[in-house]
């Protein structure tokens, strides 16, 4: 017990912490959907320190339920497509694994209500009882459920957390790696052969994205 309790205020502190820094660092006045562009300028003048700024506005996002694929985007418009993969693939599962970590130890209660008063999200709890790390691989692979949102209620389930992380990590790859393409394409500045080739990276990802559900189905994983 005396264990459990130290870990709920250890993970309570470092979330203090991230807030302060974050508050600090005027990270709250710039996480704005229309502010895109401010963002990203307002990451490049960090320098050598931007990426750990890009990380901890990430973990930010999926503590606070804020939407995802945006700062996904800023990430590749701020460090290119492959960088911003890099940098958005650990942002995002340091940030999983930190809601993990609040939802199994420091806001129990709290997420319990939530999955009790949700007949969807209780799907994740039996489907680990009875496919156990699977139901993770589905639910990342395919966005059945809210990213952020079962990055919680995972806490509840009885998944170990080096393999919530580890699975997570590779299965949010796919994505991570669809959606900074597909941006790096974008704003790739006029040259025409790294265009496709940045679009034909995001291409496969979808279209391989999009077939999951029927392999899933097919062979009833």
């Amino acid at each position: 017990m005396k264990n459990k309790y130290t870990k709920s205020i250890m993970i309570l502190i470092i979330i203090i912490i991230v807030i302060l820094l974050l508050k600090f660092l005027g990270v709250f006045n710039y996480l704005n959907l229309e502010n895109v562009n401010e963002i990203n300028k307002w990451i490049n003048s960090f320098g050598f320190f931007g990426p750990l700024v890009y990380i901890l506005i990430y973990i930010a996002v999926c503590l606070f339920f804020l939407p995802g694929v945006p700062i996904t985007i800023i990430g590749a418009l701020a460090f290119g497509p492959i960088w911003g993969t890099v940098w958005v693939s650990i942002g995002s599962t340091l940030g999983a694994a930190l809601s993990f970590l609040v939802g199994r130890f420091v806001a129990r209660d709290m997420v319990s209500k939530w999955v009790n008063s949700n007949p969807q999200l209780k799907k994740i709890d039996e489907g680990v009882d009875k496919q156990g790390w699977r139901m993770l691989m589905i639910t990342r692979l395919v966005p059945i459920f809210p990213f952020n949102l079962q990055n919680y209620v995972y806490g509840l389930t009885k998944i170990n957390f080096f393999t919530y992380v580890l699975v997570s990590w590779i299965c949010m790859i796919p994505g991570t790696i669809a959606y900074t393409f597909a941006a790096g394409a974008i704003i790739n500045g006029g040259n025409i052969k790294n265009t496709f080739i940045y679009l034909g990276i995001a291409a496969v990802a979808f279209v391989g994205l999009s077939f999951l559900p029927k392999v899933f189905k097919n062979n009833r994983i």
